[in-house]
């Protein structure tokens, strides 16, 4: 717990102060090569290997854009350079080899574009789906502590639009609601009657739907990104399925 703590003030501290920002990089690094590691399944090559500059930035992002309503730090930071990672990844092999599908492939008469099954990113389709499946074993986590599962989310989803919107009202407010989800992150409870009032949804809507409800607000506290990116979608099309 005292180790937390000490990577808390760390971090605080480069927030305000460039040096102290990268004093915390440098003895991160371990930490940033090993996440590293795992995305590329070997260690990386300094000066070599883009990617561990990406996880530099990544980390240094998290710095910047960390809260406690994040929960821990490293597990944050770690959420997030995969991420980046893996924006990346998706952008070099969309964009980065600028070669001529009329080309010979591998010195033969075959053009480079008749090798190619199809224009799927398999690869870039596989990490996603891998970080994905981390990102909603961590929720499912957090969310256990509240009493709830994703079986139970889903089931609880609003099946209408004016009861999705409802939802979304009322989720808009908890999040910019002064200390609405550190109490929530907190007691480990709903604050109904405070997103009620606020948002001006009947208490009774956000009951029924209070599994749900708090999924959404724990996916706002955290760095469930891919997550988070699929909600509003769903939200900004009024699909509640």
């Amino acid at each position: 717990m005292s180790g937390e703590h000490e990577i808390l003030q760390q971090v605080y501290a480069a927030k305000e102060d460039m040096e102290a920002a990268d004093r915390l990089i440098g003895a991160y690094m371990p930490f940033i090569k090993s996440e590293t590691a795992k995305f590329l399944k070997r260690p990386p090559i300094e000066g070599h290997d883009d990617e561990l500059s990406i996880a530099m930035i990544a980390f240094h992002e998290a710095v910047q854009g960390y809260s406690r309503l994040r929960g821990a730090f490293l597990k944050y930071a770690a959420m997030l350079i995969r991420s980046r990672l893996i924006d990346y990844r998706r952008k070099e092999s969309r964009y980065g080899r600028a070669l001529s599908l009329d080309a010979p492939a591998g010195g033969e008469e075959t053009a480079l574009g008749d090798t190619l099954t199809d224009g799927k990113d398999h690869s870039g389709q596989l990490e996603t789906r891998e970080a994905a499946r981390t990102e909603i074993e961590e929720l499912a986590r957090q969310m256990s502590q509240f009493g709830v599962t994703l079986a139970a989310v889903a089931e609880n989803c609003p099946r209408q639009r004016r009861t999705l919107e409802a939802c979304r009202r009322a989720l808009q407010y908890g999040r910019e609601a002064p200390g609405l989800l550190e109490e929530f992150l907190r007691t480990k409870r709903l604050p109904l009657a405070r997103l009620a009032e606020g948002s001006g949804v009947e208490r009774k809507t956000l009951e029924r739907h209070r599994k749900y409800m708090v999924a959404l607000l724990l996916i706002c506290t955290n760095g469930y990104e891919l997550v988070r990116g699929h909600l509003q979608q769903v939200m900004k099309g009024g699909n509640a399925q």
